[in-house]
Formats: structure tokens, sequence, C-alpha cells
């Protein structure tokens, strides 16, 4: 997979390729700002859950968690694997876990006053 040069993307005319990369990149965030859709993943970073183990323990109902679930797995955050009769979902990969688990660091930090040079 190419990397988006993110230098490159800030100087000036870009690519369609990157562009739609970064697209599709701003949709995965956005996706992830919705409420619980991220309690969802995040619920699922330690280990696979099932989807009423998900709802009884985020207190969502069993068709809105469903729904998101479809929208996390379209999205290739989340995996679906299936143990007997049910589907258990986790984080679809190491990029994605270390990506939430970053952010958990980050707005656990304290924040910074940041002087801008003169």
């Amino acid at each position: 997979m190419k990397l988006i040069d993110p230098v490159s993307l800030a100087a000036g005319p870009r690519a369609a390729a990157d562009v739609e990369r970064m697209q599709v990149l701003a949709d995965v965030f956005r996706l992830l700002g919705e409420n619980s859709r991220l309690r969802i993943a995040l619920f699922c970073l330690d280990r696979p859950r099932a989807v009423t183990e998900i709802s009884e323990g985020l207190g969502l109902g069993i068709s809105l968690v469903s729904h998101h679930l479809r929208l996390l797995r379209a999205a290739r955050l989340l995996r679906a694997e299936r143990r007997g009769r049910q589907v258990m979902y986790l984080t679809a990969d190491e990029h994605v876990r270390c990506v939430l688990l970053d952010m958990i660091d980050h707005v656990g930090e304290p924040a910074e006053t940041m002087e801008m040079p003169e």
C-alpha cells in the first residue's frame, strides 16, 4: 500500500489517488466520531465480543449495535469471527488497535500551552 505523504498533500496540487485516500481517511475518522461506534470499537479492543455482550456491556440495543457493527466492519475497523453459532467481533488488525490506543493515551495527557514563535 502506498503511503500518503502529508507534506506533498499540504504543498500543492494533489494526485487524484491521494485525494481519494484522504477522503477515505476522513470518512473513517467521521465514522469513529459517533459516540456509540467509538465505544463499540473500544469495547472490542481487548478480546472478541459477541453482539449480546456488546449490547449489555454498553447499554445499547441489539439492533443499534448490529447496525454500528456493520458500518465498522465495512470500514475495516472491526472484523467478525464465527465461533459455533455466535459471531464474535474484534479489532480488525494491529494498525487499528494502535491508533485507538494511541488516541486514548493522547486524550489522557495534560494539555500544554504552546507558544507560537514570533
